[in-house]
């Protein structure tokens, strides 16, 4: 499994990322997310009734891009498949909740629910064109 390197790994301090999907037309879909680096991983918390956590159902393939805004010529791109699992009891929403500060439970209308999408890297390329 590619690792970030550790040249890189202070962009996972960032506030958001970029989160693309492929929509049912198979065209890239993409918009900004709050995010937990776990390590290696990358992870987002997404309400089930979201498009994007659908495009994942359908085809797990993603891209998670930092930039890093001081440098805009310095990111990490992280290019994998998405691991969804349920986050029914809220464990996970309330810890990206504390890193934004911010209850997650008020954008899930009555009946949804959330998962804890775990991007596994294929391939990272972690770019400085500035150097």
């Amino acid at each position: 499994m590619p690792t970030i390197p550790k040249s890189h790994k202070d962009l996972l301090e960032a506030d958001f990322a970029t989160f693309a999907t492929i929509d049912s037309d198979g065209r890239p879909q993409l918009s900004e997310v709050w995010f937990i680096a776990d390590g290696n991983d990358v992870k987002v918390s997404l309400n089930t009734s979201r498009h994007k956590t659908k495009h994942l159902q359908r085809r797990p393939a993603c891209n998670v891009f930092i930039l890093d805004v001081k440098n805009p010529y310095r990111y990490l791109e992280i290019r994998g498949d998405a691991r969804l699992a349920p986050d029914d009891d809220y464990e996970f929403a309330a810890r990206v909740g504390k890193k934004y500060d911010a209850d997650l439970r008020q954008h899930d209308q009555p009946g949804d629910s959330r998962v804890v999408v775990t991007i596994e890297p294929t391939r990272i390329n972690a770019v400085d064109m500035s150097a």
